[in-house]
């Protein structure tokens, strides 16, 4: 793999994670669409580990706002500190996808890569966060949610396991139900993937250590530094965006690219190489 499709890559992966159109999906079309080869999984979880270095430091009073929670409480289980009920309401919200991840895991989830399947996931989860988003109220914050809340935006998130279903979409989708502001559902969306993608990315490398491949380790390392550099922008913008607007953009883009997708998939056009 060249650096220059490591490059691409990255980019690609650093400007989806946080829009709700699927980083996943997109990584896995940009090798069936073109002449690149497929990445694999190695890469495309290296290049998450960029973008949650990225939500690291965009949230980083948010994280030492845990920090001090759990330290005043001692690191016991509460929901009357803030900064502590964050963290703990995070860390419920893990569980559901920390269970079923590891049974893909046993189980195997390259067939789950196909882009006919891609092509309903991004088409039929984007409507879903329209009728979210149209219908939901705009009332609550992340420190109004109960622990039923995040239980509830955790299994959300096992949805994401399927790519084209969008983790970040998926989420703020479920989110948008529960009447969370725009922001508010993003900020958490962003929060809940840190511990989820750190796990896949710890259990990635370890296999890939294990396996001895330093040219891979080296391509994982390139892989997350432009993956950081393009997520920490989307961040920005995305926050920037949400202050005053909708996803109904993210919706229609979704829409289209799924259409699209479906009528390849279907022999209706002729778009894979």
């Amino acid at each position: 793999m060249t650096n220059f499709h490591i490059i691409l890559l990255s980019v690609l992966q650093g400007i989806t994670e946080f829009l709700p159109v699927s980083s996943s999906g997109h990584l896995i079309l940009f090798s069936k669409f073109t002449d690149f080869p497929d990445q694999g999984l190695a890469l495309d979880v290296a290049v998450h580990v960029g973008s949650i270095l990225a939500v690291m430091i965009y949230f980083s009073s948010d994280l030492w706002n845990m920090l001090k929670g759990l330290l005043k409480t001692y690191f016991i289980p509460s929901f009357k500190n803030p900064g502590a009920k964050t963290f703990w309401l995070i860390v419920i919200g893990t569980i559901p996808i920390v269970i079923v991840g590891l049974f893909l895991k046993h189980h195997g989830m390259e067939e789950l890569r196909s882009s006919k399947l891609i092509g309903w996931t991004i088409l039929l989860y984007g409507l879903l966060l329209f009728v979210a988003d149209h219908f939901g109220m705009t009332i609550r914050k992340i420190d109004h949610l109960t622990p039923l809340d995040a239980f509830l935006i955790g299994c959300a998130q096992c949805l994401a396991l399927i790519p084209g279903t969008s983790r970040s979409g998926i989420t703020v989708t479920m989110a948008r139900f529960l009447s969370m502001e725009r922001r508010e559902a993003a900020k958490f969306s962003m929060l809940l993937s840190i511990p989820a993608i750190i796990a896949a990315a710890t259990l990635v490398a370890y296999e890939m250590w294990q396996g001895g491949n330093l040219a891979q380790v080296i391509q994982t390392i390139d892989g997350i530094t432009y993956s950081f550099i393009a997520s920490i922008i989307a961040i920005y913008v995305v926050m920037w965006w949400l202050k005053k607007a909708t996803f109904l953009p993210f919706v229609i883009y979704r829409v289209a690219l799924g259409g699209i997708l479906l009528l390849d998939a279907y022999g209706y056009l002729s778009l894979t190489r």
